[in-house]
């Protein structure tokens, strides 16, 4: 029996909003692989994937470093792609969970290329992400007529940062990812580019401890949590 590798996008927190396709693969699988928080607390993607699965299937958690340190990080999903590896070469189907899609800032990407130079077969199941997420619950759009998008990563959050600077400029709707800590600064410059009214804080969307905050003022000196997202509009008020 030949195995196989699939990567599995489980959406932003409610387990309605897992896809069919996604449903019909974990009735196939041998194994569920998830990745463990770093505080021991189990898998944020596995318990919103659990309603769904099938008393057979193996399921593993394991953990990922939470670290900038790019040796760290090579290390250990060289370990991990290994680790996988060895259940394929065996037959076995497995499939790893992620939050939201899997090719949208997702460890499975890291993973996913390691495998594909071992010539593992590889199917990867988009999810939703928690920004077209929030949008629909928020009614937000994020994209109207010649409306641009912008989708920009924690690390560049820095104020003064020439990168960010220029998509505050130039750029319509952005989504903030991983709006994690205390987001001071970023709330300064969304109100210097006419960002700030069109702006809403989601947290944990879908899951125990949601908010959902239109008037970002309020998270000033709130370290948040790192399941968060920030969606903002350019000259347009969401209330």
């Amino acid at each position: 029996m030949k195995g196989k590798f699939y990567g599995i996008g489980v959406g932003p927190g409610d387990p309605d909003l897992l896809t069919i396709k996604a449903k019909k693969i974990f009735d196939e699988v041998d194994i569920i692989l998830a990745p463990e928080t770093k505080d021991g607390k189990g898998s944020t993607a596995l318990n919103i994937a659990k309603p769904h699965l099938n008393q057979r299937v193996e399921i593993i958690e394991k953990k990922f470093p939470m670290t900038y340190d790019v040796d760290v990080l090579n290390n250990s999903y060289d370990e991990i792609s290994d680790f996988i590896k060895g259940f394929i070469d065996r037959g076995k189907k497995v499939a790893f969970l992620t939050l939201g899609d899997p090719m949208v800032y997702s460890t499975y990407i890291y993973l996913f290329k390691r495998l594909k130079l071992k010539n593992v077969e590889i199917e990867t199941i988009p999810g939703i992400t928690s920004f077209c997420a929030i949008a629909s619950k928020v009614g937000i759009p994020l994209g109207e007529n010649e409306e641009t998008i912008a989708i920009v990563p924690s690390v560049y959050y820095k104020k003064g940062d020439e990168k960010l600077e220029n998509i505050l400029k130039n750029v319509d709707n952005i989504v903030f990812m991983k709006a994690s800590g205390q987001i001071d600064g970023l709330i300064d410059e969304l109100d210097n580019t006419g960002h700030k009214k069109g702006s809403v804080f989601v947290s944990r969307l879908g899951l125990d401890g949601q908010i959902i905050e239109e008037d970002i003022e309020n998270r000033r000196g709130i370290k948040n949590n790192y399941l968060s997202t920030l969606v903002a509009k350019k000259n347009k008020s969401i209330r």
